[in-house]
């Protein structure tokens, strides 16, 4: 596929809401996923877990709510049904939202919730906390519960979110799948003097028409701007012979998509095209490296091996590679576990990730390409197919 040529008009004409839409998360499953966390809770030596409101409880509860300074969280102990603790003004919207049903213990506004966790916790000895749950309402819990000791409830947790089921894998297929179409049809309508905001604005709507709720980010950068790994502020007008670096994704049903393009509009120079190829090396590196019980950090190592050698580096110097190669992926778009050194996390079917070993000249240009894959019974899955050339996204 080329570069510029087409028109927003014409492009959004042409998108429909997506045929093909992967099933939302069943009952079955979110019951299996209580149970798997119940397990691994117990073998922490704690009796229950406190899992609060944002991107953990939605996983096991099916509740896309925020986190808040109000207090909305599930108590699960090992046996009996999940305990949601939320204000009394909310409940009619948490019902709703809830995929099971719960033990309501509600609080009003002049009332305080930790009571009410302290109160479920009779004959609890040890509670692992979300890790998400903010240091202040830790301590108001721990004050409230003194006798209940509060343990890191990651291991649990993350333990269960960070390996896919089939059903999560083709939901964030989905999502991948619309992102890469809109990645498309974005470099089409490149014309000189364009505007990153004109852009975004673009990758916005055409995420709506396929079917998403807008962008979930967009990140668009031209020339000079490139060069720094999250953008400028302001905006660029689009020239000839510059870079372009498109990084956007979207949604479905919670799941993430997060795909990064870079390519040439019209002529770019020598360097840039041959630091471009380095960049498509490194990300294949990194790829294979990706084995069933590699260390995370392998994946890393992998992926800056190809660019040490070219005489980029080492470690995090510049001109090489700034950052992490790559990070977990799902209903979060950043999440444990993550390709960089000191993550020792073994690859496990289910595991998903970006692959993203950004080459950055300082102050010049820089260049991203990141596709994701998930883990399998033979090894690596791309999620999408890499890009093909400089001038060509495929």
């Amino acid at each position: 596929m080329t570069i510029g040529g087409s028109t927003a008009e014409t492009e959004l004409a042409a998108l429909a809401p997506w045929a093909d839409r992967a099933p939302a998360i069943t009952l079955g499953e979110r019951q299996d996923r209580l149970a798997r966390v119940r397990v691994r809770t117990e073998a922490m030596g704690a009796q229950a877990l406190l899992v609060n409101a944002g991107m953990s409880l939605r996983y096991f509860a099916g509740v896309p709510w925020g986190a808040t300074e109000r207090l909305v969280a599930m108590l699960l102990p090992l046996d009996g049904e999940p305990i949601m603790i939320c204000p009394r003004f909310e409940l009619g919207s948490l019902t709703a939202d809830m995929a099971f049903e719960a033990d309501m213990r509600l609080w009003e506004e002049d009332e305080d919730p930790f009571a009410l966790v302290a109160d479920a916790l009779k004959g609890v000895t040890t509670l692992a906390i979300d890790p998400a749950l903010p240091f202040q309402m830790a301590e108001r819990l721990r004050r409230a519960a003194p006798g209940v000791t509060l343990v890191d409830g990651a291991p649990a947790i993350d333990g269960c979110r960070m390996r896919k089921s089939p059903g999560e894998i083709a939901l964030m297929q989905q999502a991948k799948a619309m992102t890469l179409a809109v990645h498309h049809a974005a470099a089409r309508i490149l014309v000189p003097g364009i505007t990153t905001g004109a852009v975004k604005r673009f990758i916005d709507q055409a995420h709506r028409a396929l079917g998403a709720a807008g962008s979930s980010f967009c990140i668009v950068q031209f020339g000079h701007a490139t060069a720094f790994p999250h953008g400028l502020p302001g905006e660029q007008a689009l020239e000839e012979g510059q870079l372009v670096l498109i990084d956007t994704g979207c949604t479905v049903e919670g799941y993430h998509s997060d795909i990064t393009r870079t390519y040439a509009f019209g002529r770019v120079s020598d360097e840039e095209q041959a630091l471009w190829s380095l960049e498509k090396e490194a990300q294949a590196a990194a790829f294979a490296a990706a084995q069933l019980g590699v260390p995370c950090e392998r994946v890393d190592a992998a992926a800056r091996a190809v660019l040490e050698k070219a005489g980029l580096g080492p470690d995090y110097r510049l001109p090489g590679l700034p950052h992490r190669t790559g990070h977990g992926i799902g209903l979060s778009i950043h999440e444990p576990a993550y390709l960089v050194r000191g993550d020792r996390t073994p690859l496990d079917v289910g595991m998903c990730f970006s692959n993203e070993p950004m080459i950055v000249v300082p102050d010049r240009f820089g260049i991203r390409l990141e596709d994701h894959f998930h883990m399998t019974d033979s090894g690596p899955r791309w999620f999408t197919k890499p890009q093909e050339a400089i001038d060509r996204l495929g």
